[in-house]
């Protein structure tokens, strides 16, 4: 396993990251405590670190499993979780991918801290992360305020935000780089999907912003263990989307595959996640993880021989022809970027802090 620095704070993740969400949120399918230890543990002794998880996932069981699993290891990972929905007023709330009330005060904030603190079994938290920003949370100033104070007590060590919970959130992941001082920035990014997370991902190297991925594999296209006759579990969210999703999907991967042809024992899905490391401001990528097979094959990827200029131009050229398939294009989620909204946004956000306040309260949500 590599290593990368998170900036301006004193903490190393893992090149390849856990996120935890699929062993807690149930969309993966159902695992014991004691199931969940054990790929954990798995994971850390293949020199994987970084565990990432919210409040929200499972309903606190994301960051309590993490305790389980770590009782006698603390000390050996990093974890990182979020805030934001508010699930101790909303309970569980609805299964699938709607969403629970936000819920931004600096009272709330301090009160989510120290609820996750305490399942996490830590005195503090390495990555508190803001959970699906929107264009008032970015302008916010009380969050980033009552973060730095958390900071300042000992209670968190670094702070950063995550874009979603679908794809899109440009011009607010633009403007929270712009404003705000993020150690993170956690997007969706993938070799088929570089909208918007390569624009992000340079804004947040000029930002001086460390980058965490999700969802590197496309939702499993890049893992290379689809065929046109799989079928996905009940709860399985990709169940839902159109069949053209797998059939297009599985077309463009027959494009990238000569990225195995000259690498003895290399899969697809290490190189999509070499890919997305050939940026030295990627910190980590959280590859969807449900089985020891996946730990041992993405764990072993840092290892693999680097994309050359070679193929990451062609790679490029690929993806301008979006890989030889015809389809619609997709549709993102949060201020359309050109809009009035997004340049009034971007614009406050070099604001002072007083009039970015006054302002965001006539950018709609």
């Amino acid at each position: 396993m590599k290593y990368r620095a998170v900036p301006n704070s004193d903490l190393t993740v893992s090149e390849i990251g856990f996120g935890v969400w699929t062993l807690s949120a149930g969309w993966w399918g159902d695992y014991t405590d004691a199931e969940a230890s054990r790929l954990l543990n798995r994971a850390l002794d293949r020199g994987i670190n970084f565990f990432d998880t919210a409040d929200t996932y499972g309903s606190g069981k994301g960051e309590t499993i993490l305790a389980k699993a770590f009782e006698t290891r603390q000390d050996e990972i990093v974890v990182g979780t979020k805030f934001g929905y508010d699930i101790y007023a909303y309970g569980d709330g609805p299964r699938g991918q709607r969403e629970l009330p936000q819920n931004w005060t600096p009272d709330y904030i301090r009160y989510a801290c120290e609820q996750s603190l305490k399942r996490l079994e830590r005195s503090a938290i390495d990555l508190y992360q803001a959970h699906n920003l929107k264009a008032d949370s970015v302008m916010n100033d009380d969050i980033y305020e009552t973060l730095e104070r958390l900071k300042e007590e000992g209670k968190i060590r670094s702070y950063g935000a995550a874009l979603g919970p679908s794809n899109g959130w440009l011009v607010e992941g633009s403007a929270a780089l712009r404003r705000r001082r993020l150690n993170s920035i956690q997007i969706i990014h993938n070799l088929f999907e570089q909208y918007p997370g390569k624009r992000l991902a340079e804004e947040a190297a000029e930002a001086g912003t460390g980058v965490l991925v999700r969802v590197p594999h496309s939702s499993g296209l890049l893992e290379g263990r689809y065929t046109e006759n799989t079928v996905f579990d009940k709860n399985d969210h990709r169940r839902h989307r159109p069949r053209s999703w797998l059939i297009n999907g599985l077309k463009k991967l027959e494009t990238v595959r000569f990225l195995t042809e000259n690498r003895k024992g290399a899969t697809i899905g290490q190189m999509a996640l070499k890919w997305l490391l050939a940026d030295p401001n990627v910190m980590s990528t959280l590859p969807n993880i449900y089985n020891a097979e996946q730990i041992e094959e993405f764990a072993a990827a840092p290892n693999q021989e680097d994309v050359s200029a070679e193929e990451l131009s062609a790679l490029e050229t690929l993806y301008a022809e979006n890989f030889g398939v015809d389809e619609e294009p997709m549709k993102f989620k949060g201020v359309e970027e050109g809009s009035e909204e997004a340049r009034a946004l971007l614009e406050i956000s070099a604001a002072e802090p007083s009039a970015a306040s006054a302002a965001a309260s006539r950018v709609s949500t």
